[in-house]
């Protein structure tokens, strides 16, 4: 079970497996309705409070905005990659470009708003200049910044955005249900957009329209230099064109991929942009799998920065020559932003999970402590919540408006959601693993099972209860085997398979699994992103994040009330209680956290004083110091 990480440009190494399971933070006014008019032009918006910066600020406070520009970052990537198309289920995408909805369009692409470093739940225009909403929230209107420009020189148009919403819509499942309410998109003014809504008191959807990465309408639609016609529904390995502030170099298809500093970017001096994106070139190297990955940060040259997932390694590995004499520093960086739920997901859609006293059972079995102790130095905490670290997490006994809301599902929820607090078992002691272990094995008998020979096999049929974890990676053994020992003194016949990336994303993308480790970030303003991880709708559509299969009335029905919710206290009594129902339906067994990045990286940058008190850590902030590098001795 990997430590995942908020790191703003993550380290590709944690990319594949964990940047599809975060979404952007959501923004909206915290004094909407009252305050928003028809036509009251926003440069920023918040869910919690107002935002932090006015209309005219100059750049975030913790950067250097007269950071030097020059250097490289050195960054690494697992498995291969066939695709310069990140709008796709199909295709493995490139390194830096990001992945489907959740990715703001990574280094290449720009959208309409962008969330803050520093702020939860809070964006600032960039695309587009400002925005505005009625105050039913029935649409949400963008003007665009004149400013804003492809990397040919041309505008950036309303019928871009246009294009763009229609088409992504239209080819990726994830954007059509991250956009299910949206109806339409129309241009309604110079340099303006308006998104239509099928419904009223959506507080959030004028909002998440600012999430929308903008697509040149005019190179998808030409053609390329053969003069194929282009096709937006198909990979490529094309270099796109794009907006952002980098665009892509050179590349060895499956090998490595390089990006270079945009030197006339439209938005180099927005305020979003001063001293950041200091790099003159962003260089992904391609490696097999994470452990020769390991080796090449430990040589050096290779890459320059790693977002640490492992305890073991965290205490003891970096004792290698180069961390000793000082060219490696390990830096610790506080975040407010909450932990996201990292869990071994338990397949419904299989039907040994449908049901719910196996997988409590499957549950009572793991042994959080143990592993804490023997691989991870006791280093981690136990997640016990969907919105760990947040005033989102449930606790107690529901009381108030989160009461209330389970009232009218009571009929379609596990009786304990009223009358217990939810509790993980705690293995602390040799008479605790018995009881456990006893409890489970009483909860795998009255759901049909029994012990023949040694094994557990279903009653009725004779047929042996299996377990496969799967993995894409060789570590993943080390964190599945503990657990799979302990199912084994159940009579449950355990097995671990570790496939490479591109299989392992085709069998996920297929729900083809009994048992996979799963992480799934949260913002502190849930919205319509719950669809996607828990909604019925998504466990059938193939790619979805609803990695469990879970198909619950009660479910959908307390999503609807986060995504309705019509002020920031029903927010958090709705989120509450999704939280509780998801815990007592035992979807998944709930792994560990870590409240703090590691980072490890070679001594080679100029860092600001200050990094953001929110995500942490903004590689974008630092710089490469040639005096530093100069010093570095690099191979070992």
């Amino acid at each position: 079970m990997r430590r995942p990480t908020r790191l703003t440009l993550l380290p590709a190494v944690l990319a594949a497996s964990l940047l599809a399971a975060s979404l952007p933070a959501k923004a909206q006014d915290a004094t909407a309705p009252e305050a928003a008019g028809a036509k009251e032009w926003r440069h920023a918006t918040s869910l919690i409070k107002a935002p932090k910066y006015g209309p005219d600020f100059a750049h975030y406070d913790y950067v250097n905005p007269d950071a030097p520009k020059g250097g490289t970052l050195n960054q690494v990537a697992i498995g291969t990659f066939d695709s310069f198309n990140p709008f796709l289920v199909r295709g493995t995408v490139a390194a830096g470009l990001g992945s489907i909805v959740n990715a703001r369009g990574g280094i290449g692409y720009d959208s309409l708003m962008e969330p803050s470093e520093e702020e939860p739940s809070t964006s600032y225009a960039l695309i587009a200049e400002a925005m505005t909403y009625p105050d039913d929230y029935s649409s949400a209107t963008f003007r665009l910044n004149p400013k804003a420009k492809w990397h040919d020189g041309e505008p950036i148009t309303p019928e871009d955005v246009v294009w763009s919403f229609e088409t992504l819509k239209e080819i990726n499942p994830q954007y059509n249900q991250y956009y299910h309410n949206v109806t339409g998109a129309e241009i309604t003014g110079e340099g303006e957009v308006t998104f239509t809504f099928d419904q009223k008191g959506n507080r959030e959807l004028p909002n998440i329209m600012g999430d929308l990465v903008v697509v040149p309408k005019h190179w998808w639609t030409g053609t390329d230099k053969s003069g194929k016609k282009r096709d937006i529904t198909q990979p490529t390995l094309e270099p796109p064109l794009s907006s952002g502030p980098y665009r892509i170099k050179s590349f060895i298809p499956g090998r490595s991929v390089v990006w270079e500093r945009v030197p006339d970017y439209w938005g180099k001096d927005h305020p979003l942009r001063v001293g950041r994106y200091n790099f003159d070139e962003i260089r992904y190297e391609y490696f097999r799998d994470a452990n020769a990955a390991w080796e090449a940060f430990t040589k050096g040259g290779i890459y320059d920065f790693r977002g640490e997932n492992r305890a073991q390694r965290w205490a003891q590995g970096y004792d290698f020559p180069a961390a000793q004499r000082g060219d490696v520093k390990k830096e610790t960086f506080q975040t407010t932003a909450g932990e996201p739920m990292q869990a071994y997901v338990l397949n419904t859609r299989r039907e040994k999970f449908s049901d719910r006293r196996v997988r409590k059972a499957l549950t009572l079995a793991f042994d959080f402590e143990a592993m804490n102790d023997s691989l991870f130095f006791g280093l981690y905490k136990r997640t016990s919540s969907y919105f760990q670290g947040t005033e989102l997490a449930s606790s107690g006994l529901p009381e108030g408006q989160e009461l209330e809301d389970l009232e009218k599902v009571r009929d379609k929820v596990p009786p304990e959601v009223f009358t217990e607090e939810f509790k993980l078992p705690v293995y602390d002691s040799a008479d605790a693993r018995r009881s456990h272990l006893r409890e489970a094995f009483q909860l795998l008998k009255e759901a049909g099972y029994q012990q023949r020979g040694g094994k557990l096999v279903n009653a009725k049929t004779g047929e042996p209860f299996t377990i496969q974890f799967l993995g894409n990676d060789p570590n993943d053994e080390k964190i599945f085997s503990p657990y799979a020992n302990t199912l084994r003194r159940l009579g449950i016949d355990t097995s671990i398979r570790i496939v490479d990336s591109a299989q392992y994303q085709a069998l996920t993308d297929d729900f083809d699994y009994d048992v996979i480790v799963g992480v799934f970030g949260q913002s502190q303003s849930p919205g319509n992103e719950q669809r996607e991880y828990w909604g019925s709708f998504a466990a059938d559509q193939n790619g979805s994040r609803n990695a469990a299969g879970i198909k619950n009335e009660a479910v959908d029905a307390l999503i609807d009330n986060i995504i309705y919710a019509p002020d920031r206290d029903s927010l958090v009594a709705a989120t509450h209680a999704l939280d509780r129902v998801l815990l007592w339906n035992y979807y998944m067994v709930p792994g560990w956290n870590l409240p703090e990045l590691w980072l490890a990286y070679w001594n080679k940058f100029g860092i600001p004083e200050e990094q953001p008190s929110y995500s942490g850590v903004d590689i974008f902030s630092w710089w490469v110091d040639p005096e530093k590098e100069k010093k570095l001795e690099v191979g070992g």
